[in-house]
């Protein structure tokens, strides 16, 4: 496992939005967010991007959803998305107002 966490951190791709318009975008934080979490540092994972772990249990519901067709998956699905969105979009907009 190191030598998947030592490729990740040394091939971090930048952020396009941050490197032309010198802001952070939404997904800002998630490349760290994902080493973090590799390498068992839930809180520093958490604090780089507060999504990361709704999106890792959306898609791997998703996933379980499509082999085994939960009865109520769907819903379950779009409440999760919305959940997701709104961390995200919580964590953004709290990203914004601490740095100014």
């Amino acid at each position: 496992m190191k030598p998947i966490i030592k490729f990740l951190e040394k091939n971090q791709k930048p952020c396009l939005i941050k490197k032309h318009f010198d802001f952070d975008c939404p997904g800002c934080g998630m490349q760290t967010s994902f080493i973090e979490l590799l390498k068992g540092n839930f809180v520093d994972s958490f604090i780089a991007y507060p999504a990361l772990i709704p999106i890792i249990i959306l898609f791997t519901f998703l996933i379980l959803h499509l082999i085994f067709k939960f009865t109520y998956g769907s819903n379950i699905l779009i409440y999760w998305f919305i959940f997701t969105i709104a961390i995200t979009i919580f964590s953004y907009i709290y990203k914004l107002i601490e740095i100014n």
